[in-house]
């Protein structure tokens, strides 16, 4: 089979961590063929969609890929497309949605983009609030501080495009800098941030349960640096190997109905404390990880339920 990998370029790429390497790797050992391209390589043509692409091949050695010639490829004559830019879900990151729309129901695409525009990573959470951390969404800083007061004096800020992270903050009502980072994060109240009660478990880890089409492949736990708020392992968090709950499987089985009505097939959840903070929908990662901890490569699974789907679809075609 030919699976297009849609994400950023190659020389980006974390062998040892990213999620989409993985993936790579485990299709390329399975026999499919992977090509590689960027959001600004696809195209629409006579209300056709394509892209161009280059062949790629992975190792486990430097330089740990190579890229081949430049050719063209019709979408729907490719088995499958993993969407794996990262965030942010910027303009691009829009429009490459929606000219993947042209493909949508020809081949399998993970995950799906219509999914994906309607599933702000922060945003989409709100859907089961009933599982989440008392959260306030404005650009109101007065509401802000009044919700300080309701929540304890001590909240988590987040801008809502970001990732990995970033722009995540502490804040306090008793701060001299909280009126300063909520002009910064709100741009002096014309963008919406989310704040979230501060959760005191964070401190034992922010757990992360990969899903896969609404069944839980494994959850990893990631606990913050002692020196800092934010547990994600991209800005150094400590990757522990860890349990999923029968809480957290109660929060799953509830949601995952919903996950699968939207098209969301490889979907990572963030927990802290039994709690669901986000829904990471665009670029999850973690799966290598999860396969250390568990001595198996999970991403075949990944690879196998993409294999049955492209089966299944191409009679069809």
């Amino acid at each position: 089979m030919r699976f297009i990998y849609l994400m950023d370029p190659m020389e980006k790429v974390l062998p040892d961590k990213d999620t989409t390497f993985a993936f790579q790797r485990a299709a390329q050992a399975r026999g499919h063929v992977a090509l590689h391209a960027e959001l600004r390589d696809l195209f629409v043509k006579d209300g056709d969609v394509y892209a161009n692409v280059r062949e790629l091949l992975v190792g486990e050695t430097p330089p740990y890929f190579r890229l081949g010639a430049s050719s063209r490829v019709r979408i729907a004559d490719v088995e499958a497309v993993f969407i794996r830019k990262d965030p942010p879900f910027d303009d691009a990151y829009l429009y490459a949605t929606l000219l993947l729309e042209r493909a949508r129901g020809r081949t399998v695409i993970m995950n799906d983009p219509r999914g994906l525009r309607d599933a702000n990573e922060k945003l989409y959470a709100l859907h089961f609030s009933r599982h989440m951390p008392r959260t306030l969404v404005t650009a109101n800083q007065a509401l802000v501080l009044e919700y300080l007061d309701e929540v304890g004096g001590k909240a988590v800020i987040k801008p809502l495009d970001g990732a990995g992270g970033a722009g995540v903050l502490l804040i306090q009502k008793e701060d001299k800098n909280t009126k300063s980072i909520l002009e910064l994060l709100t741009h002096e109240g014309k963008r919406l941030v989310m704040v979230q009660e501060f959760l005191p478990k964070v401190v034992a880890g922010d757990k992360r349960v990969l899903l896969l089409d609404g069944e839980i492949l494994g959850a990893i736990n990631r606990v913050p640096m002692a020196d800092d708020l934010r547990s994600n392992i991209h800005v150094g968090g400590r990757v522990e190997p860890c349990d999923v709950t029968d809480e957290e499987r109660a929060v799953v089985a509830d949601i995952a109905p919903r996950l699968k009505e939207d098209g969301l097939v490889f979907v990572g959840l963030d927990m802290i404390g039994g709690r669901l903070t986000e829904v990471n929908v665009t670029s999850p990662t973690g799966i290598q990880e999860l396969s250390r901890h568990r001595g198996e490569d999970m991403s075949t699974k990944v690879i196998e339920w993409v294999e049955r789907k492209a089966a299944d679809l191409r009679p069809l075609i």
